[in-house]
């Protein structure tokens, strides 16, 4: 069945919001989604009115309004390996002081559905719900490596290997090699590929099938997460950490 057009055009709109979490302008919204100004303002008064969006009178900018929160209020909290997660995560956040990030994938991407904030005064942009690309972030590449066969060829086969740094993988063959390492290492690094001068640990997290479900980062400035305190502190503690919640999913292994 074709796509009815102007729910296809709300939701885009909204996809488009949610990536400008301080407000964006209508002229520019409009170029963003490639719309004219007139069929953006009609829907977004739509939107506006069901209070999916909302608009800053002073600034004349629009922002995602509370409805959406409304809609997702249940829907964190019924991926059980969150909450089975969060008390193991919140301790090592405890024992390193850096960032812990829950991901999963969806749709060949990385999504955040977690996140622990250190109490460090260099912290960490983002935010539960975002997206990044599985080639260039710790996560994604031991999401990956959890695929089976078939899924992981397709997942790769649409990567476009775009440079993010100066350290990004921008071959599938170099990507390929990345994976044969993770797999015979079970964690992944991001030595600053998806954002300059941050390094990443990723471990994965098992269901009752021994299927990677998740994974989960260490996150810091290379000046703090150092080859040396991955070596010496990050590997044992977070593996232990993924043999902790993994167990609690039915993991044996």
């Amino acid at each position: 069945m074709a796509n009815v057009q102007s729910l296809e055009r709300a939701l885009t709109l909204l996809n488009k919001l949610s990536e400008y979490p301080e407000g964006i302008q209508i002229s520019r919204l409009a170029e963003q989604v490639g719309l004219t100004k007139s069929t953006v303002h009609r829907l977004l008064a739509t939107l506006t009115n069901m209070n999916y969006t909302i608009k800053d009178e002073e600034t004349d900018k629009y922002k995602i309004g509370l409805q959406v929160l409304f809609l997702s209020r249940n829907l964190i909290n019924d991926i059980n390996v969150v909450t089975i997660a969060k008390p193991f995560l919140e301790k090592l956040c405890q024992e390193v002081n850096e960032t812990i990030h829950l991901c999963i994938e969806d749709r060949g991407e990385v999504i955040y559905i977690d996140k622990i904030e250190s109490n460090q005064t260099i912290r960490m942009y983002s935010r539960i719900g975002s997206r990044a690309p599985i080639y260039c972030t710790a996560v994604g590449k031991v999401l990956l490596s959890g695929m089976d066969k078939d899924k992981k060829n397709e997942t790769i086969s649409k990567m476009k290997f775009i440079p993010k740094t100066p350290t990004t993988i921008t071959s599938k063959e170099e990507f390929l090699e990345e994976i044969e390492k993770v797999d015979s290492q079970g964690y992944a690094l991001d030595n600053s590929e998806n954002e300059a001068s941050l390094m990443c640990v990723a471990f994965p997290i098992f269901d009752h099938n021994g299927k990677i479900i998740a994974s989960f980062s260490v996150s810091g400035p290379n000046n703090r997460v150092t080859p040396e305190l991955i070596e010496t502190t990050l590997i044992g503690k977070m593996k232990q950490c993924s043999i902790e919640i993994s167990r609690n999913l039915g993991y044996s292994g």
